[in-house]
């Protein structure tokens, strides 16, 4: 073995998840304080969140170890249970057998354990481990063991502790009231490249190396990057290559040597297994690499590990490459809002366009409008059929805009607006409203049946004195 070739006393990089070991990195510390705190002060519910590998359950064994002096701990892995298999574990590990006890002989039994740790003063800690297993139901079991209590302290302390998908559990609207009772939610992050040289050099101290570093810093450097900051990998990793350096001879460990036990545990790929596949199957090169590369990475996510991607192939000897220009690219974006643009604007001019042509067919709609011109009748509009001037000499025909000149008088036409009576036209085109005035008008308009109540739109003749008025007369909003 390598221990005696390095001047190891034991493996510095095992797999069990032994406290002496363990390595503080600021989220390891921080969980672990706040961990402890809240268990001596009874804060009674705590819950540990972290990925896999990042050291959690050795957290956990220092955490009992912290207590030893003033708590009773049980330490449960088992979570693949209901509520009364859950009930049978606790139990067991207080040395209590459980079988033949029904739901509320066991409860019972562990109020009077809890009791009897507190009247010792003593405090009475269960730790859950991997608890993200745990099913809705055996979680309301676990709130409704919080509730062990008295009118001043509580009689049991619980740790949940478990994956990312404990925190989702707890997320859940139906446990609302177990995630309310959480004095500390506490959680483990992945090491930096620097904490991962400060690991390395930790667990190496710990087993009983003494002398220069063991691995140069490139081979450090690379560590950090296969492994992700993830502790369990780093493991792996530090192993393979002691072993690796063991067998080579070599009392450094350099950055070849971590990258060759990489692609053993399959965090790289290895080329040189690409180009032996290729040359047993010649036909297909492609399709044999494309697997290998597909073996290799489906053997890294299944450790959690996210594979480096593969460095790109040189082109064959004398190949032509050519590589097209880099020119200014617009974003797409800038195109959608051109032909957006675009389609607006032709909206745009179809609309005008069309109410443009609705107000040169209908000129009664278009002097209410514009509300400015005196006579709103087109020329070419025919005319109500009671419009047609009648008694009085007024010629009968089509109205017109312009001022219609008779001899002795001139003749406009007024579109009536909301409101109007025959007075206001009088007042506002002839200044003047006489029995003499109303007359004329009334000759002009034997349609005209009540004066003093006029349809909005409808036309009415007004005689004034010739040459009033010219020809194209608009009126400003003052004179109307």
């Amino acid at each position: 073995m390598f221990l005696e070739f390095y001047r190891l006393r034991q493996q510095p990089f095992g797999v069990t998840p032994d406290p002496a070991y363990l390595y503080l990195t600021h989220t390891h510390r921080e969980a672990l304080t706040s961990l402890t705190a809240g268990i001596k002060e009874g804060r009674g519910f705590f819950a540990l969140i972290a990925e896999p590998g990042m050291g959690k359950t050795t957290l956990l064994y220092e955490l009992l170890d912290q207590l030893h002096d003033c708590a009773r701990t049980v330490f449960l892995f088992q979570t693949q249970c209901d509520a009364r298999e859950f009930f049978q574990y606790v139990l067991s590990e207080l040395g209590v057998d459980p079988k033949g006890l029904d739901l509320v002989t066991m409860h019972n039994k562990l109020n009077e354990l809890l009791f009897a740790e507190l009247v010792a003063g003593r405090r009475f800690v269960l730790v859950v481990d991997e608890a993200q297993n745990l099913s809705d139901s055996v979680l309301e079991t676990v709130r409704l063991l919080s509730n062990f209590e008295t009118s001043y302290a509580k009689m049991l302390q619980i740790v949940l502790a478990g994956q990312p998908q404990l925190a989702g559990k707890l997320a859940h609207p139906q446990l609302a009231q177990l995630k309310q009772r959480l004095a500390v939610l506490a959680r483990l992050e992945p090491l930096s490249a620097a904490e991962v040289a400060n690991y390395i050099e930790h667990r190496l101290k710990v087993a009983g190396y003494e002398g220069a570093p063991l691995f140069t810093p490139d081979a450090l450097a690379l560590v950090a990057q296969l492994s992700g900051g993830t502790p369990r990998i780093i493991n792996h990793i530090c192993y393979g290559a002691l072993a690796a350096g063991h067998a080579q001879q070599k009392e450094i460990i350099d950055a070849e040597i971590v990258r060759s036990t990489a692609i053993k545990v399959g965090l790289v790929a290895d080329p040189a297994a690409s180009q032996r596949a290729a040359a047993r199957f010649p036909d297909k090169p492609v399709a044999i690499k494309e697997a290998a590369a597909a073996a290799v990475a489906a053997a890294a996510i299944a450790r959690g590990i996210t594979p480096l991607p593969p460095a790109p192939e040189p082109p064959p000897a004398g190949a032509l490459t050519y590589k097209p220009p880099s020119g200014s690219r617009l974003p797409r974006w800038v195109f959608r809002g051109w032909v957006l643009a675009g389609i607006l604007v032709v909206v745009a001019i179809f609309l005008t366009a069309f109410v443009l042509r609705l107000t040169e067919t209908d000129p009664t709609r278009s002097a209410a409008a514009a509300g400015h011109i005196a006579a709103p009748v087109s020329a070419a509009a025919d005319p109500p059929a009671g419009n047609a001037r009648g008694s009085g000499g007024s010629p009968s025909g089509a109205y017109t805009a312009d001022p219609q000149e008779t001899g002795t008088l001139q003749v406009i036409t007024a579109a009536v607006k909301q409101g109007q009576t025959l007075r206001d036209l009088a007042m506002l085109y002839a200044g003047r409203y006489d029995n003499n005035l109303l007359q004329q008008i009334l000759a002009l308009n034997p349609e005209l049946k009540d004066p003093d109540h006029l349809e909005p739109g409808q036309l009415i003749r007004i005689p004034l004195p010739a040459g009033s008025f010219r020809k194209g007369k608009v009126f400003t909003p003052e004179e109307q």
